[in-house]
């Protein structure tokens, strides 16, 4: 079964919201978050739900789609959906998709939705999902391997990787990056911390010593979970 497309309809058009989200309800893959026209109610819920597309306008009274995609850096995928082509060229500094010029047809917009997919799919291979992590990091894709993964920090907005052979900057949170993970392998054990079980050589106290020698904290919310593994 294909996994379902979170995303987020922005635009500041009531009739642009409903006939998007009309056509959004016809594909079965898309499953629709939120969808109306106030910009901090959208970032509300992309910092709290696991986000994949966003469609967007580009003139909005508080914030435009520019600055919007200003403000997220590369973080999320987006769609266009504008009145105006002459914003196309700079919308496309960002990780847009596709720009779908108003009127839209349901025929342009489910051309753009599969455009999407294929976009998605071009990074899958025939090799096991549980064995490789994707994420982006500095407008780069980075397919790394799983069992090279030593264990994962988060810094506030961003997380650092590390692995056998390198250290990866994302801008990624350590909410959705875990759920990227496959959870019979990885454990968090801090707000900060995200380590592979089969890797870890004893639990002291209220630190995991991993067998490359590291020793991390365990953070008090963590506690009764790593405790309930351990066990």
């Amino acid at each position: 079964m294909n996994k379902k497309i979170n995303c987020i309809i922005l635009d500041d058009e009531p009739f642009a919201v409903k006939l998007i989200a009309d056509y959004a309800s016809k594909i079965s893959r898309l499953n629709v978050l939120y969808a109306d026209s106030d910009v901090f109610k959208a970032i509300e819920v992309l910092n709290t739900e696991s986000v994949d597309l966003i469609f967007i306008d580009i003139q909005m009274p508080q914030l435009t789609g520019i600055e919007l995609m200003q403000m997220f850096n590369q973080k999320y995928n987006f769609i266009i959906t504008s009145a105006y082509p002459q914003y196309a060229l700079q919308a496309f500094q960002f990780h847009v998709i596709d720009y779908l010029l108003k009127p839209i047809t349901f025929n342009r917009f489910y051309q753009s939705v599969e455009k999407f997919i294929r976009w998605q799919e071009s990074f899958q291979t025939n090799e096991s999902s549980e064995d490789f992590l994707f994420v982006k990091a500095d407008r780069k894709h980075y397919k790394i391997a799983v069992e090279d993964i030593l264990y994962i920090e988060g810094l506030r907005d961003y997380i650092r990787i590390h692995t056998n052979d390198e250290k990866i900057m994302a801008l990624e949170n350590m909410k959705d990056i875990l759920e990227k993970l496959p959870s019979n392998q990885f454990i968090r054990i801090h707000r900060s911390y995200i380590i592979p079980k089969n890797k870890i050589k004893v639990i002291d106290g209220n630190q995991i010593v991993m067998k490359s020698g590291m020793a991390l904290p365990i953070g008090e919310t963590y506690r009764k979970l790593v405790s309930e593994w351990f066990r």
